[in-house]
């Protein structure tokens, strides 16, 4: 079996697909039952409150339900924060052991992790009306979230590899297509799962899907362990392994950072309104939580729908800079929308699924043409560390500005109005820092920007002149063979990453996939 071939990489897509499917179904669990989390247990029937009498204030109360958890808002929202901020300590350092220990050694430890996470939480709802719920529910996410985050950044890993100069944007859209599918299965069918056999088991059915994730993980582990082997790039890939330090970090280019910036602000804007928009379009626009559960989740139908597409798109059409800049743009009437008028939800969320798909497509396919190869797993590592840490902090800010529940209708939807502005903000500050990340693209070559025409043209120069340069240097023998072949260092100027990357010192060469060592070898 060619692992040079598209079927074996494409094999390879589909198991990296999958590591991913169940660990998105459970994250967001909790949005569909919200409900159930916050909702109390000390209730002597199933039925919601009376509407408050003529002249009374109408409050916003708890559900009352038999499976209910009783959490505040505020603990609710710490299910999320939790799992955001140990993803972010976990992963940078996650991505550089991927960088020191190969891709099998994290997909097994990482996925392992996402099922242990997934079964403490789940075994944390049948200690309901003790002490220990939150705790042991808070340790789950807490596990989850240092397992997820960094099997998301080896799944990012493999694709790179696999997909190296050829249909990168493509791959990432459908792992991120795949992904979405859980989360949309998530929206769809976890309410009728809980109604037909309870909140307890209803978890229990995630950590299934997490077990499906495990399996996955060693048929890609051992895929890859069988293409490296085939290709003969075990000893070159372990080389570079050793070369990698955590101090390539210092020495990454300003685009890597305004590029981090910018995913920061704007999964801010979407991960904490997916957490809490079934509350939100319950509570404002008076629909049950199964219409609220669908409606939040038309942000990843769209999403799941879209992203191969968008990512086959990209890859012919580049311009990931101006996209990123367009989607931020336009994701902001979105949340005005949402804070300011009473049009039906679904349009919001619709239109945030499609500026949503944009944004990912273009903004994560863009970091492996800014890092060397070397460390793109710290890269990875380090920008989702710092994009959970955005959505840690933006969770509690959200929570805190909910408070209780208990309160009048009109309190309640002035504090949903601010959540909706701070979101805004967020989006604001990611349209700024994508157009100071398109000003510095510009004056370093547009690396972000440049067509699939222009890039291959610029390829097909840099083989030109390796070509006259060896020509050259067999003609005179002389060690300063571009000079003797009359080409100039500044022909085609390397990147930053280019010259750091430790591809540039090794020698070898292969026509496995663009997976060797060499300036036309790396990632552009």
């Amino acid at each position: 079996w060619d692992p040079e071939k598209p079927q074996f990489r494409f094999t390879v897509l589909v198991f990296t697909c999958l590591l991913t499917f169940g660990s998105y179904f459970c994250f967001d669990m909790p949005s569909v039952l919200q409900s159930a989390f916050t909702g109390s247990n000390n209730c002597t029937d199933e039925q919601q409150p009376s509407p408050s009498p003529p002249g009374v204030a109408e409050h916003i109360s708890s559900t009352c339900c038999r499976d209910c958890l009783g959490m505040s808002e505020q603990n609710y929202n710490l299910l999320y924060a939790v799992y955001a901020w140990t993803n972010a300590v976990v992963v940078f350092f996650s991505g550089f052991l991927v960088d020191k220990l190969g891709n099998r050694a994290g997909v097994i430890a990482f996925s392992l992790l996402c099922l242990v996470g997934s079964s403490t939480f789940a075994a944390g709802a049948h200690l309901r009306g003790t002490d220990y719920l939150l705790p042991v529910m808070l340790l789950g996410r807490l596990l989850f979230g240092a397992g997820n985050g960094s099997l998301t950044v080896v799944q990012n890993r493999l694709v790179a590899f696999w997909f190296n100069k050829k249909e990168l944007a493509l791959a990432f859209g459908c792992v991120l297509a795949f992904s979405r599918c859980g989360s949309v299965l998530n929206f769809f069918l976890t309410e009728n799962i809980r109604d037909a056999i309870g909140l307890e088991w209803t978890l229990w059915f995630g950590v299934g899907l997490c077990l499906l994730g495990f399996v996955a993980a060693g048929v890609v582990s051992g895929l890859d362990v069988y293409g490296v082997r085939a290709m003969g790039l075990t000893e070159e890939l372990q080389q570079e392994s050793r070369r990698v330090k955590l101090q390539d970090l210092g020495q990454f280019s300003l685009q890597f950072w305004l590029l981090v910036l910018s995913i920061m602000f704007y999964y801010n804007g979407v991960f904490p309104f997916v957490a809490d928009a079934s509350q939100f379009i319950n509570q404002k626009y008076s629909l049950d939580d199964k219409v609220s559960a669908y409606i939040t989740g038309a942000v990843y139908d769209v999403s799941m729908l879209l992203s191969p597409f968008l990512g086959g798109l990209i890859d012919i059409i580049g311009k990931r800079g101006y996209l990123a800049l367009l989607c931020a743009l336009l994701t902001i009437p979105v949340f005005g929308l949402l804070a300011f008028t009473t049009v039906y939800p679904l349009v919001s969320t619709l239109w945030l699924g499609v500026t949503y798909s944009f944004a990912a497509a273009s903004m994560w396919p863009s970091l492996p043409l800014v890092v060397p190869r070397a460390t793109l797993g710290t890269a990875l590592g380090f920008s989702t560390s710092v994009q959970m840490i955005g959505i840690g902090v933006s969770n509690v800010v959200v929570g805190r500005i909910l408070g209780q529940t208990d309160s009048t209708r009109s309190v309640m939807l002035d504090r949903w109005k601010l959540v909706m502005l701070y979101l805004l903000g967020n989006v604001i500050a990611a349209v700024v820092v994508t157009l100071l990340l398109n000003a510095v693209d510009l004056k370093r070559g547009r690396k972000l920007n440049q067509s699939r025409k222009e890039k291959l043209s610029l390829e097909r120069m840099d083989q030109l002149v390796e070509d006259g340069i060896a020509h050259a240097s067999i003609e005179s023998g002389s060690a300063d063979a571009s000079s003797a072949a009359g080409y100039g260092v500044d022909f085609a100027p390397r990147s930053e990453a280019d010259e750091r990357s430790p591809l540039l010192s090794s020698g070898g060469s292969s026509s496995g996939g663009g997976i060797t060592g060499g300036r036309k070898h790396a990632i552009n």
